[in-house]
């Protein structure tokens, strides 16, 4: 089969991703209280070139346009976060009117243009006001995020038919509280293990308060995952690779797929000394809750994680990196492996058996600016999308219940660390004049969606 030749599956939910805090602005308007990527922002050399997202791609005074773009790339789906703090300032108490005004308008617009909302309710940006009483790491942010889902899915029940509960819960906990690269910073793994398990908590309580609000909907949440390889078949590159992929997958689906905690990650980090042997933040009860079943998964993909040790491997046989050329590594430094996509949707229907699989993003980092005539021929993005799109279909090929790609992103915004220096949007976004142009690749993805492939 040619490349021209693919087709998806009828009604195969073609979409792009934001996320609130990367694209929205108005971080202290209309009664929005401080999260904690609006405070880690202030924090000095926390973020590149001291970036911030205060004003973002201003998505929030120019969403009526942003939907306009979305109409006219043929979108069928829009995934989208909501920030906790528009709608409950504080985390808990007092409702915020305006913030549910907000994404109310938001929501009834693309059911307008034709535009199917899948609604994130946690995108990393926990209000500052439950990360003073310990964030995650306590049991009380996770009953606040209750509180919380509950609040919107109320307002937004009626309408909003496809639900996640929260996105990467691993990046929350690895990166912002292991390792400090991410809101809110800390660095202890001890606090990372325990933010996990009420993350991972808060999402099954979640689930039921959803489903008795928002009735005729379908949860899921969003996982990421790479195509972990060991570099060679030594002992040591292979227990990288296996310890990669349960501290940043299994450590996540397992328990929500009612398995518990990988054994092998149990004594890991038992052996690291960041884990009690008896799990005492795990009450009972919690992980039949944490297994609460779900309609589906959403996986982000990226990247292949190749695993090289320090030691020597002598005559083992290795694996290598692809050239170091843009058509294979992208701007922000992940190597371009559209093959791990079809082994990790392969991976997670055969081993877990979800009743159905979204790709919740994907996409490629490249800085092509416009050229004289207004055009932004981001070639390497459009190869990026062309293969794994292709890798995409090979697995519905083999059996694989995937219903849906969102490409990431819709826009140019604001990307973590990394500030403004990152591109991943289809669309470019001059920050300085908050202009919006179609790059080709947005162009080509539109294509795609008219004829239903490739």
């Amino acid at each position: 089969m040619t490349d021209q030749s693919i087709k998806f599956p009828d009604n195969f939910k073609w979409g792009a991703a934001t996320a609130s805090y990367q694209i929205e602005g108005a971080w202290n308007e209309d009664g929005k209280g401080e999260s904690t990527w609006d405070r880690f922002c202030r924090q000095p050399g926390a973020i590149r070139n001291g970036d911030t997202g205060d004003v973002a791609c201003d998505h929030y005074h120019r969403w009526k346009d942003d939907i306009g773009l979305m109409k006219e790339l043929g979108l069928k789906a829009y995934r989208f976060s909501i920030s906790i703090t528009r709608i409950l300032p504080s985390g808990r108490g007092a409702v915020n009117r305006p913030g549910i005004d907000f994404y109310s308008r938001l929501v009834d617009s693309l059911l307008e243009a034709g535009i199917e909302p899948f609604v994130t309710l946690e995108h990393w940006d926990l209000p500052q006001a439950l990360e003073d009483e310990g964030g995650w790491t306590v049991r009380s942010t996770a009953e606040a995020f209750v509180e919380y889902t509950d609040v919107i899915t109320l307002a937004l029940g009626d309408r909003v038919k496809n639900w996640i509960t929260h996105n990467e819960p691993a990046v929350v906990a690895w990166l912002g509280y292991s390792t400090g690269v991410h809101a809110p910073g800390l660095k202890d793994y001890a606090l990372g293990l325990r933010a996990a398990h009420h993350l991972l908590l808060s999402h099954g309580w979640a689930v039921p308060v959803i489903r008795r609000n928002s009735p005729k909907a379908e949860v899921g949440i969003v996982l990421n995952i790479g195509w972990n390889v060991a570099a060679s078949n030594g002992k040591a590159d292979l227990d990288l690779a296996r310890e990669n992929d349960g501290k940043w997958f299994r450590w996540y689906a397992d328990p929500v797929y009612g398995h518990g905690y990988p054994s092998d990650m149990v004594e890991y980090f038992s052996n690291l000394g960041v884990l009690p042997n008896d799990l005492d933040f795990v009450q009972a009860g919690d992980m039949d809750m944490i297994a609460t079943p779900t309609d589906f998964i959403g996986l982000n993909y990226y990247s292949r994680n190749l695993h090289r040790s320090n030691t020597s491997n002598n005559d083992l046989q290795l694996v290598f990196e692809q050239p170091i050329t843009p058509e294979y590594w992208t701007e922000i430094g992940w190597e371009n492996y559209p093959d791990g996509l079809m082994g990790v949707l392969a991976r997670i229907y055969f081993n877990y058996n979800p009743l159905k699989i979204y790709i919740t993003e994907n996409g490629a980092s490249y800085s092509t600016p416009p050229d004289e005539h207004s055009n932004v021929p981001d070639v390497h993005r459009i190869n990026y999308f062309k293969t794994h799109l292709a890798a995409a279909h090979r697995a519905i090929q083999a059996g694989v219940p995937l219903a849906g790609y969102f490409a990431w992103s819709l826009l140019d915004n604001f990307e973590w660390s990394f500030g403004y220096t990152q591109r991943f949007g289809i669309i470019w976004v001059d920050f300085d004049t908050q202009k919006r142009t179609m790059k080709d690749s947005a162009k080509w993805y539109r294509n795609v969606i008219e004829k239903n492939g490739i």
